[in-house]
């Protein structure tokens, strides 16, 4: 870990450590004390300014450098928990949002949007100037221009890229340390994450970024091939990523349906396996049709929580009904190259 600090010998006791230890084991004084006050002098001024993902940063870098077995350790991971569902809540309105003269209220909307849209393309635009991400994208690229030609690959490669930077953007809203989409023709793309979080309905939310943001990508391609008078390559390119993100929605391992799945408890299970049977029965394809069958295999096993998270259910069935529904009205075959 970077902010680890090799220590040769303990300040207080004078003992010899371990370059690896985060306490020194014969007075159990903290080897990275200085570095740990720092940064929760930094986490709680920002939580201060109702910055939680900034907060959630520094409280994360703090559990590295603290023993697991410390209450330190445990009071940071119940306040890390307490930023992660202030997150998941949204930021919180100002007043001036929800009172006042309605061309105010409109103004204030008009300027989130933006604000938004250009944080996410600035996100956007940052992965690409990472050099392992560009260039495995090249590759990618070169693999499927051969076999459909330049468009569709173009358009396939943005279409990943956007559903992996979605995963991206949720991880820094939690304060998560993660790479670039690395690329791999005939598998898609990944995300390695650099740092290990337990929450399930943190993990939930993570893996459905990447549909959700993906839906976004899909309805785009789509709206471009209407304007373009149904233009075959663009309307294929809408079906192909509607289809890999309900793809990436099975409940199993570690796709996105899994990881949404480790939140949800076993009625809300049954209720995601009823409503992706509904979608495979209006859709009749045979892909869609392993969703259900998956989810219900998955509804036997135990849950990791007894608890509901309604936020994840809506999420998952709102984000499958969306992209069945557009699988279904941009059916094109693929074109050749």
């Amino acid at each position: 870990m970077a902010d680890l600090v090799t220590a040769r010998l303990c300040a207080s006791c004078g003992a010899e450590l371990a370059p690896s230890l985060l306490a020194c084991p014969s007075c159990h004084a903290l080897l990275h004390a200085e570095r740990l006050k720092a940064l929760s002098a930094e986490a709680q001024a920002l939580e201060a300014e109702s910055d939680w993902s900034g907060a959630l940063a520094r409280w994360r870098a703090a559990l590295e450098l603290l023993p697991h077995d410390t209450r330190q350790h445990a009071l940071i991971a119940e306040r890390a928990t307490d930023l992660n569902r202030r997150i998941e809540a949204g930021p919180a309105k100002p007043a001036a949002v929800t009172t006042g003269p309605w061309w105010k209220r409109f103004r204030a909307g008009i300027v989130a949007v933006v604000v938004l849209a250009l944080t996410k393309g600035k996100l956007l635009i940052a992965g690409l100037l990472k050099i392992p991400t560009l260039f495995s994208m090249l590759a990618f690229f070169g693999v499927y221009w051969g076999l459909y030609g330049w468009k569709f690959a173009l358009g396939f490669v943005v279409a990943i890229y956007i559903h992996e930077m979605g995963h991206v953007f949720e991880l820094s809203r939690y304060g998560i340390k993660a790479t670039a989409p690395m690329f791999v023709p005939g598998l898609g793309a990944f995300i390695r994450i650099q740092q290990h979080f337990t929450d399930p309905r943190m993990d939930a939310r993570i893996g459905l970024a990447g549909p959700l943001w993906g839906l976004g990508a899909t309805v785009a391609a789509y709206l471009a091939g209407r304007l373009a008078g149904d233009a075959p390559t663009l309307m294929a390119i809408a079906h192909t990523s509607a289809i890999l993100n309900l793809f990436n929605l099975l409940p199993i391992w570690q796709l996105d349906g899994g990881r949404a799945f480790h939140s949800l408890n076993r009625p809300q299970r049954w209720l995601v396996a009823l409503a992706l049977g509904g979608c495979a029965l209006v859709s009749r394809d045979g892909l869609i049709l392993l969703l259900p069958i998956v989810a219900a295999v998955r509804a036997f096993g135990k849950p990791a929580t007894d608890e509901p998270d309604n936020g994840a259910l809506a999420l998952y069935v709102g984000i499958a009904v969306a992209l069945t529904w557009m699988a279904q009205i941009a059916k094109l075959p693929v074109p050749s190259p």
